[in-house]
């Protein structure tokens, strides 16, 4: 681990340590009229957390379609993330970057006590700054994120929307059952249309294609033998399949550009062309969420991180534990299933480690 990340690993372990008994929830509706600006507090930069919101605006949207949201967030993302919410009012950014713009850091704390809120909610439990911002902010009802969900259940999109039913049913309103709201960039037919037309520039036959993602971070990334290998087998068994490699910021490629591939840094651009695939492959990262959030059916190959939190729920989408990096049938099994709309099971475990969840919800 470099210098910089242990710094900030014991920043985070101490800040954690600090706030952790940082205010209790409290709050008390007469009337649900009355909650007409909500903040949500999420300071956070990463485009998976950011996008593992969307399940909680369209709730709030569902629960109080009048009330305006804000976020607390931090980088310049949300914007462009949320741009299609209309709810959402004033994104309330900390810089990416906090130690190179101290001052405005400090003033985007100060910025957070100009206004008052019917609610405040911090997504995130575990969250200092979140539960330092939910502290700060101006509001007799807040909700610090404290869970009270399923005992089952540790989906990062979902436990929020868990709570915040629990939270106002306690606080005396009626809360939504049913399954939790999948996440959703809401791409305009604008967007969508011009990500076909990217991708018939990129394919100009009609075959449908499978789109990969060969990037993560850290030790969620496989290496380039395990998509060597992969893609060949890939190109193999599905011929009458174009294959697309979305490339990540860093330009990067696991199969050194072998195939057709798509580079953009704009994040809607890139949902857009997801959107026109019959089915994403990759590894858990931001770009795995994204293309859940259009929509495209998804083979999250999960390594160190548990698909139980971060595994795509909308509709045919599929984990598999990649932990021992061995490619076998029954990957490609999983492959066929949602080529064929027929991921039928709930969930499946065996000794080898293959994992499915369908969903039928968007």
């Amino acid at each position: 681990m470099s210098f910089s990340k242990s710094i900030n690993a014991f920043r985070r372990k101490l800040m954690r340590g600090l706030t952790k008994n940082v205010g209790t929830s409290k709050g008390n509706f007469s009337n649900p009229s009355s909650i007409n600006r909500i903040l949500i507090s999420r300071p956070n930069k990463r485009l998976g957390n950011l996008l593992l919101v969307t399940p909680l605006l369209r709730e709030i949207e569902h629960t109080f379609p009048s009330a305006k949201i804000d976020l607390f967030v931090r980088g310049g993302l949300a914007k462009i993330l949320y741009q299609q919410y209309p709810q959402v009012d004033r994104i309330i950014e900390l810089p990416g970057k906090p130690f190179k713009q101290l001052i405005k850091y400090m003033s985007v704390w100060i910025r957070l006590r100009k206004y008052s809120y019917d609610l405040v909610i911090n997504l995130q439990e575990d969250s200092s700054s979140g539960r330092l911002s939910t502290a700060l902010a101006k509001s007799s009802n807040k909700f610090f994120g404290e869970a009270d969900m399923p005992s089952d259940e540790k989906h990062f999109a979902k436990i929020p929307v868990y709570n915040f039913r629990n939270y106002i049913q306690q606080m005396g309103l009626p809360s939504a059952f049913g399954p939790v709201p999948a996440p959703d960039l809401r791409l305009t037919e604008s967007e969508k249309i011009h990500g076909k037309q990217l991708l018939e520039s990129l394919f100009p036959d009609s075959r449908p294609v499978i789109c990969i993602f060969t990037f993560a971070t850290g030790d969620k990334k496989l290496d380039r033998n395990w998509w060597d290998t992969f893609y060949n087998q890939l190109q193999s068994d599905y011929p009458n399949y174009n294959i697309l490699e979305i490339l990540p910021m860093e330009n990067v490629s696991q199969i050194d550009f072998r195939c057709t591939s798509f580079y953009s840094r704009d994040v809607r651009e890139i949902g857009a062309v997801i959107a026109n695939t019959e089915l994403f492959i990759g590894a858990d990262s931001g770009i795995m969420h994204l293309a859940s959030s259009v929509q495209t059916p998804v083979l999250g190959l999960f390594k160190v991180t548990d698909p139980l939190k971060y595994e795509s729920y909308n509709r045919n989408s599929i984990s598999y534990d990649a932990t021992g990096e061995k490619i076998c049938g029954r990957l490609f099994g999983c492959i066929q299933s949602i080529l064929s709309g027929k991921t039928t099971q709930s969930v499946l475990r065996t000794t080898t480690g293959f994992l499915t969840l369908t969903a039928d919800f968007m």
